[in-house]
């Protein structure tokens, strides 16, 4: 996959910049996400890197055929209309199930404009002690990215500022549908 995954990368004109997780096991902060493309760009990106990459999709997409599809790609459904879902015990348990494993997480939750950023990504390395990457994408470019570790502090609302404030200035897909929220 990773071959294929560079190959299809260089077709499109694509790179990989930045550096690759150090630890096993991460949260990787994908923004801008202002387009269905940035998954596709972003997926072959990471695994071109090697880097074994999971996202969260809303469970509506999991129909015959594209669930089964979007499973193998590393899809993990969720659904966000029961309350009584605890997604933190859920991500836990898909971690431990492999020795080396990244989330993606877009903080705004969707690729419509979203002035304010979610903060599950925050909550979910507060509770399972996992490490935070920035990542994102520069369309201007055509690059794909991720940073060093992020330091978190304990602190949140700080922490969510801190992360929102790399993002200033992002070469969105559709940059009138993304905002740093700074």
């Amino acid at each position: 996959m990773k071959g294929l995954a560079k190959f299809l990368l260089k077709l499109g004109g694509w790179k990989y910049i930045g550096n690759t997780p150090i630890h096993n096991k991460g949260i990787i902060v994908a923004a801008p996400h202002t387009s269905a493309w940035d998954w596709y760009w972003g997926m072959l990106s990471l695994k071109s890197q090697g880097i074994p990459t999971y996202i969260l999709i809303k469970k509506e997409f999991f129909v015959f055929p594209f669930g089964p599809i979007l499973k193998a790609l590393g899809a993990i459904p969720v659904d966000r209309g029961n309350s009584k879902n605890n997604m933190v015990d859920s991500l836990k348990k898909e971690f431990d199930k492999h020795e080396r494993a990244f989330i993606c997480i877009t903080p705004e939750g969707s690729r419509k404009l979203r002035k304010k950023w979610k903060k599950g990504f925050l909550v979910l390395a507060q509770e399972t002690g996992l490490p935070v990457y920035l990542g994102g994408l520069n369309y201007e470019k055509k690059e794909v990215w991720t940073g060093v570790p992020f330091e978190l502090t304990g602190d949140i609302d700080a922490d969510l500022k801190a992360v929102q404030a790399q993002y200033k200035g992002a070469k969105a897909k559709y940059p009138k549908m993304f905002s740093a929220g700074v």
